[in-house]
């Protein structure tokens, strides 16, 4: 018989992070895909450098007394995200309700896993140089994402994200994201001066660089702080199942602030790289997803040594795919090793089986199964993420702030706030960030619009 593992925290020596690698492994759960192909085309779409510094209000205010939240909780409850809202002192309908959290980063799965899978196809591709052969990128990214393949890359995309997950925490996610993370720095900077010296160059950087403060609106707003919450993986479960193994002496509040600097600091040389690689090819920097995989292709191939470039640029975005998805992984894992008690290579197995066949409509969803491309004005893909980003997310935050603000008795203790820092702490989770997170929800989904 099996002895449920009421905290998966202490199940081993690899299972804690050490200081540093507990705030490089939330930093690449942060850096993920939304602020490489997100970010640029909604700050595009909102009005530049305007949109960018509502995005770091929004992100002070908001994000990271939620982080440090979640932070505080899963250290305080040493379970997964479901249960360290119980074992924190919260009542059962708060683990009920935690189970969002494990669903949340579950859905996500599914369909970032395929999208990691294009990054690492495309980063063959330019760097064999196949991908500049033909110079019709629109079409080579439609019959790409429409047949079998974007399947097997799905695959290869889990299998490495099982494979560092398996290993644990110490011994595969923190080492995974101290090789992955500076070596991405690294690639950043290099993308980043190729960018700023490029022929016309500079409309881009002054666009990025210089408010305009007049395409400021309510629904820029909503987005920028939606985009905060997205970008710094609150509400998925994921800060709440890494502090279960974050050592007591950590400093939570420093922590908060190193990952929050992390995230802004990354939003801020993707759009030194976006901006001026769009203004100096003349690309519309608002054209959305599209902008990565069929417009970017276009200008790397008119960029001296662009198939180089090109391939840095995607190992770039897969490396901010997989350090994400490794995060998304771990919070079912320690889900099932906490509920069940599975070890943890049967939960990585079993969990992983499950997000390549929950993933498979989606993979199938661009063409190929009519069934799964047109469900009404979405396809299966689409509807997916809409339901786990724009619904689950904000009230995953949702659920955190309430818990700590009204709920939790021991929350000053827990995030080791002094008194005058823990009052405005608690007065953001009580009263600012329910309201606008509501709102963010409302407008995601539709019932209100601007």
């Amino acid at each position: 018989m099996t002895t449920p593992q009421k905290n998966p925290a202490a199940a081993g020596k690899n299972d804690r992070f050490s200081s540093a690698g507990f705030i490089l492994a939330a930093i690449g759960s942060s850096v993920g895909l939304g602020n490489m192909w997100k970010f640029p085309y909604i700050t595009g779409k909102y009005g530049g450098a305007a949109f960018f510094l509502l995005f770091i209000v929004c992100l002070i205010v908001i994000g990271l007394p939620v982080l440090l939240a979640e932070l505080a909780i899963g250290r305080a409850g040493r379970g997964s995200a479901a249960t360290s809202f119980v074992k924190a002192g919260g009542s059962k309908i708060f683990g009920r309700l935690g189970l969002l959290q494990i669903i949340a980063p579950f859905l996500i799965l599914t369909f970032y896993v395929i999208v990691a899978g294009w990054t690492l196809h495309y980063a063959v591709q330019s760097f064999s140089g196949h991908l500049y052969s033909n110079k019709d990128f629109s079409g080579q990214f439609n019959s790409f994402i429409g047949g079998y393949m974007p399947i097997v890359w799905q695959v290869i995309a889990i299998a490495i994200t099982g494979f560092v997950v398996v290993k644990g925490i110490s011994g595969g996610i923190e080492k995974f994201n101290k090789i992955l993370i500076p070596g991405m720095i690294i690639l950043l900077i290099v993308m980043m001066i190729r960018a700023v010296t490029l022929p016309g160059a500079g409309e881009g950087v002054a666009f990025f660089l210089k408010p305009d403060f007049s395409k400021l609106t309510t629904e820029s707003a909503l987005v920028a702080l939606g985009h905060a919450f997205f970008s710094l993986s609150l509400g998925m479960g994921i800060l709440l199942t890494y502090g279960a193994y974050v050592d007591k002496r950590q400093s939570l509040g420093a922590a908060t602030i190193a990952i929050g600097a992390g995230d802004l600091i990354y939003a801020f040389v993707a759009g030194l790289i976006i901006f001026p690689t769009t203004a100096s090819f003349g690309i519309a920097s608002d054209s959305g997803p599209s902008l990565v995989f069929i417009a970017l292709p276009a200008a790397f191939s008119a960029m001296p040594f662009g198939a180089f470039f090109g391939g840095i640029f995607f190992i770039l975005l897969a490396i901010a795919a997989l350090t994400s998805a490794v995060s998304l992984l771990e919070v079912p894992v320690t889900f099932a090793m906490d509920r069940w008690g599975w070890s943890r290579m049967k939960s990585v197995l079993i969990i992983s089986v499950l997000v390549l066949l929950v993933g498979l409509p989606s993979a199938l969803s661009f063409g190929i199964v009519p069934g799964f491309t047109h469900m009404g004005s979405k396809n299966f893909f689409d509807w997916l993420d809409f339901i786990a980003s724009n619904i689950l997310l904000p009230v995953g935050g949702l659920i955190t702030t309430l818990f700590a603000g009204y709920f939790w008795k021991n929350a000053a203790e827990a995030a080791g706030l002094k008194s005058a820092w823990f009052r405005v702490w608690l007065f953001t989770l009580r009263y600012i960030a329910p309201i606008l997170v509501v709102l963010v929800l409302l407008h995601t989904t539709g019932v209100i619009r601007f």
